[in-house]
Order: structure tokens, then sequence, then C-alpha cells
């Protein structure tokens, strides 16, 4: 089951490396760093189930906006 609830200790900290790790690339570059992030982190999780609610969920959102 994917978990929606706040689950990051130091959110601001992360969200600060995050931000770090994106400074001064190009547009094409930041967006490879966001692809190689998600398939790390998806396979850190490795449960197909989740990935594809996760998916799901965050097509959901960009469809909204």
């Amino acid at each position: 089951m994917l978990n929606t609830q706040p689950n990051i200790a130091r959110f601001d900290d992360f969200y600060e490396a995050l931000l770090a790790a994106h400074q001064d690339l190009p547009l094409d570059q930041s967006h490879a760093l966001n692809a190689r992030l998600v398939l790390l982190l998806a396979n850190h999780i490795g449960d197909l189930d989740v990935l594809r609610d996760a998916l799901a969920r965050a097509r959901e959102s960009a469809s909204t906006r």
C-alpha cells in the first residue's frame, strides 16, 4: 500500500538537497536527474503494485492542474 502521509523526518532538508542537486543544470539534465531519481527510488520500493498506485496518483494530480 502506498503511504501518502507525511513520512520524511526533515522534509525541508530533503527539499533543499533536491534543489541543490538541480542547481545550475540545463533543463534536459534536470529532467534526466529526475528520471534517474525515480528509477532509483522505484528500485528501492520494489513493489510493482505500490509503484503502479504511485504512477496513477501522480498522473491524476498532473491532469487536474
